[in-house]
């Protein structure tokens, strides 16, 4: 049978505007339902990207409505920003008439997928009564001392003359125009959210059946560790390496360290030193990379040795220093100290260069005497060996004393 679609869903289109079908009313009986996908940016045509991100939240939308509840499901359009202002530049024309023009023609197509929306609720991030409340948040931010402004490295588009979030970086380029991202300092405005982060990490528990992948990501950009600083001395220098740690149980495990290739003491380390030329090009080759992949453990890990070495404070060792792709500055002190047997990252690195490895702490179910005979690291709790005077404790209380005894040492 021959199903005449645009006669059909025309027809019935018709039908749902004019009864206005999935507008939100007030319903006290019914369970309230919102649901909201992210908004496009109005480029003025729709893509099948668009059709399978908002075919799933209508199906979804539509299911909540079966099940009687109220459903709230707006749309609306992120159209502020530099993108929308150079598309109206090379059309020649206002960024206002050039996003309306653009609004207007996605909007008819997405009503022609026969979307469930409740396009009363339409909103344009571009228009002020959306965008004054974004200002009344950041002010409100700003006056409790939670908004502030910093220099730091960002994801730049030389294209679209705007910063990218490491989401919208695929394969180095630019997921708009696939321009070539560079890494470029900025001095911008940043939001605290890390004294929400508490809270934050809690609702993450609230997320039933998300992946993992989704999960251990948001957790991450929230941003809870709980550890201390621990000061390197370079060999032969009185410069020190801070290095943060939420693991300084494993300390005497530590056989090198790793800055991120973005560090500021990274030229200094190199320079005049016969690996200079290569560890320059290995950074650039790491700045065009996406920090999201650098930081994932299916990814294999790239790294190039300074040529300096530093001093591990608890057994004078002087360990080697090198920078790697998987180490990033948005985390801690943009520097490690790598503890092979006891960091699976560390591990993979380690015997992929041929770095010395030390165990340092000991399962309770079984034992591994040597390094070589590990498989992977064990992150587990256990027993202090190769631990000077805090042998035998379990880490967990060695993870406090030989925290208390290195800030007594100085």
């Amino acid at each position: 049978m021959f199903y005449n679609f645009k006669k059909i869903e025309k027809k019935w289109q018709k039908v749902w505007d004019k009864e206005a079908a999935f507008s939100a009313r007030p319903s006290p009986d019914k369970k309230k339902y919102y649901l909201l996908e992210m908004f496009p940016y109005p480029s003025g045509k729709i893509h099948m990207g668009h059709v399978r991100n908002y075919t799933i939240g209508d199906v979804a939308a539509r299911f909540k409505r079966i099940e009687g509840c109220n459903v709230m499901h707006p749309m609306g359009f992120d159209a502020f920003g530099q993108p929308a202002e150079n598309a109206a530049i090379k059309n020649k024309t206002k960024p206002g008439a050039w996003t309306r023009k653009c609004i207007q023609e996605m909007e008819t197509e997405l009503r022609k997928m026969g979307f469930s929306y409740d396009w009363k609720r339409e909103v344009s991030t571009c228009e002020s009564g959306y965008y004054k409340w974004n200002q009344w948040i950041f002010l409100k931010m700003f006056e409790r001392g939670l908004a502030y402004k910093k220099a730091s490295g960002v994801n730049w588009c030389p294209s679209c003359q705007t910063t990218l979030a490491n989401e919208e970086v695929i394969d180095g380029g630019c997921w708009r125009c696939h321009t070539k991202v560079e890494q470029k300092d900025l001095e911008q405005w940043y939001l605290k959210i890390t004294e929400y982060k508490e809270r934050l990490l809690e609702d993450l528990t609230q997320l039933k059946n998300w992946p993992e992948r989704v999960l251990a990501m948001q957790a991450n950009w929230i941003g809870r560790s709980q550890g201390v600083e621990i000061y390197f001395k370079l060999k032969d220098s009185d410069m020190v390496i801070p290095v943060f740690t939420t693991r300084p149980d494993t300390i005497f495990g530590a056989t090198y360290i790793v800055l991120a290739p973005e560090h500021p003491l990274v030229k200094g380390l190199i320079q005049g030193k016969p690996q200079e030329k290569e560890v320059l090009k290995f950074m650039d080759k790491v700045s065009k990379e996406n920090k999201l992949a650098r930081a994932s453990a299916n990814v294999k890990k790239e790294g190039i040795f300074t040529g300096s070495f530093a001093v591990n404070p608890v057994n004078n060792e002087v360990i080697s220093i090198w920078i790697a792709d998987y180490v990033l500055m948005e985390y801690g002190t943009g520097a490690i100290m790598a503890v092979p047997t006891h960091d699976q990252r560390d591990f993979l690195f380690a015997r992929e260069h041929g770095l010395s490895m030390r165990i340092v702490i000991q399962s309770t179910e079984y034992r591994v005497e040597k390094p070589e005979d590990l498989t992977e690291a064990y992150e587990g709790d256990g027993l202090q060996v190769n631990s000077g005077q805090f042998d035998g404790l379990p880490n967990q209380e060695a993870k406090k004393k030989i925290s208390r005894w290195m800030e007594k040492e100085g």
